[in-house]
């Protein structure tokens, strides 16, 4: 517990002030008995640990439920899945792995939204609204052409175009 760690460096008080509760509810928490929940997790922690490397780590929340119930040990499945989540087991995957998204941070793109005036631009007033979208192919350029030539009804185009993010009109 954060308070544990540091009651010796700044005292109780000044850390419950900081995070904003009373000192008591610390106090009161401390003195509680831990609850009936937290003694079962932990015992069923150690069995599900000793089932899951005695089937030398292939066996997922199912089958470790299943040879749970058989030893005479009853648990819940959900119980299994949530501690085996807590424990970060999981069995073996058959078959490969499926990647649904993009972890982020490893595309790098341009800020979105960028408003460029296009040297392709066929009359005086075009702008183009410029936004970089990542997609599991790589970075796309999303562009709206808005024309300020006929202000009573201006023409919206919808384009994208897998240009290079280093177009020298984009950034010059």
């Amino acid at each position: 517990m954060f308070i544990d760690t540091y009651r010796d460096r700044f005292g109780v008080e000044p850390i419950c002030r900081v995070l904003q509760f009373a000192p008591s509810t610390y106090w009161s928490a401390k003195r509680r008995p831990p609850s009936v929940r937290s003694i079962r997790d932990e015992e069923l922690k150690t069995e599900i640990t000793r089932v899951h490397s005695e089937n030398f780590g292939v066996y997922g929340a199912p089958k470790v439920w299943a040879q749970l119930n058989r030893e005479g040990i009853r648990v819940a499945r959900c119980t299994v899945e949530r501690l085996m989540r807590d424990l970060r087991l999981q069995g073996a995957v058959r078959g490969k792995t499926r990647r649904t998204a993009v972890p982020a941070g490893r595309l790098e793109l341009p800020t979105n939204g960028l408003t460029v005036r296009s040297p392709a631009s066929c009359r005086p007033g075009q702008m183009r609204r410029n936004a970089f979208l990542a997609t599991v192919s790589g970075a796309h350029q999303l562009s709206i052409s808005c024309t300020g030539f006929n202000e009573s009804r201006p023409e919206r185009v919808l384009r994208k175009w897998p240009r290079p993010l280093c177009d020298p009109w984009i950034f010059g």
